[in-house]
């Protein structure tokens, strides 16, 4: 028989949770669901703060990665990762906040185009290293040379999403200023698509005024030295776009606005409205609506109409500086160093609008090898096959590297928008094999790199970019845009093969036409070599482009 349990029991064993204690009960959602993946997040959130810190700062992002093993029993699978850096340092005040608390940062709530957005990352990383190891994590931080650098030893009290720090200390440090973090963990070091060497030269792909270093657990140096000295320009905070800003989000900025009329709110809290976008706006929603009304006190029927009035009206794009693109000479620079090939198309699109928010989407191509079979115009005007052979007739997947706001995508690749628009493309009209619903076929790469103020990742993890339409479209635009520039490439090479094969036919047999001709006709010796010398001109003269 079962016993009743009344609803005040129920109630009296509700309780509170905080983002903390959820997250560390569910931390495959972050990332860290096995130890060679929680490894490679370590990483990636902490170099993405120390390059972001950098550049905010205007320094030139210098990041040296340590991963160590650790030996001795019970040690097994223990690994201590270092992150250090040349930024401008944290102060003392902000450092256990930020290391020790979920969901804290000054990223979330300003619309400017960042590596970082959650305020999760790096406090979810030392969240792990914790309840792994058991162990705090330790930052160094120092933000100029006549200040002492300063080491905490911090960790996340879970139930209550607060840090507890365990010491803090003056220590010598070599560097003037920046910040280092040191966090022990159960992880597994490995190479291949999936590692942490991966991750950084894709990095270095995407920023080449950044100076990467990393040490092995084996005491291996890699290196990826800068390219270059310049910053990209710092983007600029923006507000809102009016066009996909949903009804309840613009319900709730009007009674958080501090405007006191409706039109100072139009032009204040969106960008690209001014006095008569804003004046045509008021006047296109009607339903006793002025400049003047009160923001705080329009009634929901008049917040719908005010929506609508919105999607109604003409407003520009936003402006381009919102957004940092990598740029389509910085795209082939990357491309170039990283996997030199015979042929670049890069494409650049103008920004566009998902939810009220700016993105921008890059594209580059490079298809085959530097050194595969392929035919060339010589000074002297002759075709020549140069390359080994067989490249061109890959018939293996193209390779795909997807980049968020400059930050590599190693993880989630099934699940992206940019697999999604590569998939749905149709590769056969450009020249290329194409199973239906796949990833196209040869030998090529395909980066797409997609710039927002704030990149609709599918997953705390942020590891895939969710499929607005938006999104999707612009994508597929620039896929297009480089696609047919491919298409001419591909077509321009088979012609010079059918012709470089025309005239190889022609060299092979004219020999043993001008012997028969010669045979037939009963020509004298010296009248033969006469024919075999025109004949010889000829051969050389196919070799000449038309």
């Amino acid at each position: 028989m079962s016993v009743r349990v009344h609803a005040q029991t129920l109630a009296a064993e509700q309780r509170t949770i905080s983002v903390a204690e959820f997250f560390s009960k569910n931390r495959h959602l972050l990332g860290f669901d096995s130890p060679a993946r929680a490894l490679l997040t370590t990483v990636k959130e902490a170099v993405d703060n120390a390059i972001d810190a950098s550049e905010e700062a205007g320094l030139l992002p210098e990041v040296v990665v340590t991963v160590a093993r650790r030996s001795g029993k019970g040690n097994e699978g223990i690994f201590v990762v270092c992150v250090e850096d040349a930024g401008p340092g944290i102060v003392e005040e902000q450092i256990a906040r930020i290391f020790g608390k979920l969901l804290y940062g000054s990223k979330f709530h300003r619309l400017a185009q960042s590596r970082g957005q959650q305020g999760m990352g790096i406090s979810a990383a030392g969240m792990y290293g914790q309840l792994t190891t058991g162990e705090p994590m330790r930052v160094v931080s120092r933000t100029d040379a006549d200040s002492p650098a300063r080491e905490l030893k911090i960790s996340i009290d879970t139930q209550k999403n607060r840090p507890d720090i365990h010491s803090k200390r003056e220590v010598p440090w070599h560097r003037p200023h920046g910040t280092l973090v040191e966090i022990a963990m159960e992880g597994q070091y490995q190479h291949g698509h999936h590692s942490i060497p991966l991750y950084l030269k894709l990095t270095s792909v995407a920023n080449p005024h950044v100076s990467l270093t990393l040490v092995e657990p084996d005491g291996t140096t890699l290196s990826f030295p800068r390219s270059t000295t310049a910053l990209p320009p710092a983007p600029k905070r923006i507000q809102p776009h009016p066009h996909g800003v949903e009804l309840g989000r613009l319900i709730a900025m009007l009674k958080a606005t501090r405007a006191k009329h409706l039109d100072d709110f139009l032009r204040t809290e969106f960008t690209q409205v001014g006095r008569t976008r804003s004046r045509r706006i008021i006047e296109t929603a009607g339903a006793g609506l002025t400049g003047r009304s009160y923001p705080k006190r329009i009634a929901r029927q008049k917040a719908v109409a005010l929506h609508r009035a919105i999607g109604q009206t003409k407003i520009p794009a936003p402006p381009a500086d919102c957004v940092v693109p990598i740029g389509e000479a910085g795209i082939r620079e990357g491309l170039a160093r990283e996997l030199p090939a015979a042929f670049y198309a890069i494409r650049t699109r103008p920004p566009a609008v998902y939810r009220g928010n700016p993105f921008l989407v890059e594209v580059g191509l490079a298809y085959g090898r530097q050194d595969a079979p392929h035919v060339v115009v010589t000074e002297d005007g002759h075709l020549r096959r140069v390359g080994a052979e067989g490249d061109r007739r890959a018939r293996e997947p193209v390779r795909l590297l997807r980049y968020a706001n400059r930050v590599p995508l190693l993880y989630q690749r099934t699940h992206c928008v940019t697999t999604r628009a590569i998939s749905e493309t149709n590769w056969r009209r450009y020249g290329l094999e194409q199973p239906p619903g796949s990833l196209p076929l040869g030998p090529m790469t395909i980066l797409v790199h997609l710039a927002s103020v704030w990149v609709p990742f599918t997953s705390e993890s942020k590891e895939a970019i969710a499929a607005y339409p938006e999104i999707l479209r612009e994508i597929t635009l620039a896929l297009m845009e480089c696609g047919r520039e491919l298409g001419a490439h591909l077509k321009r090479e088979r012609r010079l093969d059918r012709e470089l094969e025309r005239r190889h036919a022609i060299e092979r047999y004219l020999p043993h036409v001008a012997g028969a001709l010669g045979e037939i006709l009963g020509l004298p010796e010296a009248k033969q070599r006469e024919v075999e010398d025109r004949l010889d001109g000829l051969v050389q003269s196919s070799r000449r482009t038309p």
